[in-house]
């Protein structure tokens, strides 16, 4: 299965760190984990894209734990969970290392270059590349995803789709954005323009002919204003006006 914008978003299960913690299979006893003088309990359970039905899901891929664009993007969602909860948005971060990759990179501190202290955000273990591989996002030589971002709404359907090559992180001021703008048209049918923001720009189009024309109107009321003034500056010599080049004429005679 190809994940393709409009279409049924890829289904997964797979392990996944979680506040320090694994989730791997329900009804697993716990575990304590030995990750060098610090005891972490692992609470096993799976992460399935499934029971996220009824939610906004955004899936992001990330190439590797312990490297460098990656930790700034992890933790600069982390701390806008808050934000995507009001919207009701569960954000899960993937990348093909293990879950004791993920572990051990959670419980390192921030600033060696790990994620903790407070890491909420869940990181799925795509040890398999079965994920990437299904997003379209796998550098298959390498066995690393590129930066995948993926908007999938409360029905399962995929809805948008971002991928960045490896040297670039992504915004999740952006990301924010676009399920905002997403939720607004499935709730009330019009469409949102280029750099739509409901904290500053929220005008948006009726999508029909004649309907649209409003929103046209309205957002180029400046470029009326200079067509108008342009056209005053070109227009003829009226007949009380003389022609420049007659007077020129009258002048030598």
């Amino acid at each position: 299965m190809v994940a393709r914008v409009q279409q049924p978003a890829p289904a997964f299960e797979a392990t996944a760190v979680v506040d320090g913690f694994f989730e791997v299979s329900p009804g697993n006893p716990r575990l304590f984990l030995q990750l060098g003088r610090t005891h972490l309990l692992a609470v096993l359970q799976t992460v399935k894209l499934e029971q996220y039905k009824g939610k906004w899901v955004v899936l992001f891929f990330y190439p590797l734990d312990f490297t460098f664009v990656c930790p700034t993007e992890i933790l600069a969602f982390n701390e806008r969970l808050a934000d995507f909860e009001k919207l009701g948005v569960e954000v899960l971060a993937v990348s093909t290392d293990s879950e004791y990759s993920h572990l051990a990179w959670a419980n390192t501190h921030r600033n060696e270059g790990g994620l903790g202290p407070n890491l909420k955000l869940k990181l799925v273990a795509d040890k398999n590349m079965k994920i990437s591989r299904d997003y379209g996002v796998l550098l298959e030589e390498a066995g690393v995803a590129l930066r995948g971002l993926f908007l999938i709404d409360p029905k399962g359907t995929l809805r948008q789709i971002t991928i960045n090559d490896l040297p670039v992180g992504r915004s999740v001021d952006e990301t924010i954005r676009l399920v905002k703008a997403f939720q607004f048209t499935d709730e009330h049918g019009e469409v949102c323009p280029a750099n739509w923001d409901d904290s500053k720009n929220n005008a948006t189009i009726k999508p029909d002919p004649t309907s649209s024309k409003e929103y046209f109107a309205s957002a180029n009321k400046d470029s009326m204003l200079i067509d108008a003034d342009s056209a005053n500056r070109e227009k003829p010599p009226t007949g009380n006006s003389p022609d420049p080049k007659r007077r020129k004429v009258e002048g030598q005679q």
